[in-house]
């Protein structure tokens, strides 16, 4: 007969689940934490006006060299790395520290922005993209159509 304590071979994850209410509290992805990168995603504001979107996206600590924009299949792909690193050297030691840091945002552009005219500027902290749009045509007559 087994005890009424003992799961799985141990005390200990019976314990940890009886204290915390989940079979795993510690779950967690090991080659996210210890890959030496993490990827974040900036908060943004989207406005629109009757010419255009604009986004603007809070990503201070980059420069203009650290961005990429990037159309694909329709999605509008924003992502930046930067990497800092610092040496100190004296008589009796040597310090040497660095840091890497990336970001990355995808929104899926609407049909009416006309693609080859966005425009990014980074200022301040702020990456602000301006999506020009389309002027919308006519939308033709409404036709009914007979359900047989």
């Amino acid at each position: 007969m087994s005890s009424p304590t003992k799961r799985n071979g141990s005390f200990w994850p019976k314990m940890v689940q009886d204290f915390f209410g989940a079979e795993n509290p510690f779950d967690f992805d090991e080659k996210f934490f210890f890959s030496g990168k993490s990827i974040e995603v900036p908060s943004a504001n989207v406005i629109e006006n009757d010419n255009s979107f604009k986004l603007e996206l809070a990503v201070p600590g980059f420069e203009k060299k650290d961005f990429k924009v990037e159309i694909q299949d329709g999605m509008l792909i924003i992502s930046g790395e930067k990497e800092h690193k610092s040496e100190e050297e004296k008589e009796n030691y040597r310090k040497k520290e660095f840091s890497y840091s990336s970001i990355r945002r995808s929104f899926a552009l609407p049909e009416h922005v006309k693609e080859d005219q966005i425009d990014a500027k980074y200022e301040n902290g702020i990456l602000n993209i301006v999506l020009p749009k389309k002027t919308l045509e006519a939308s033709k007559a409404k036709k009914a159509i007979e359900v047989g």
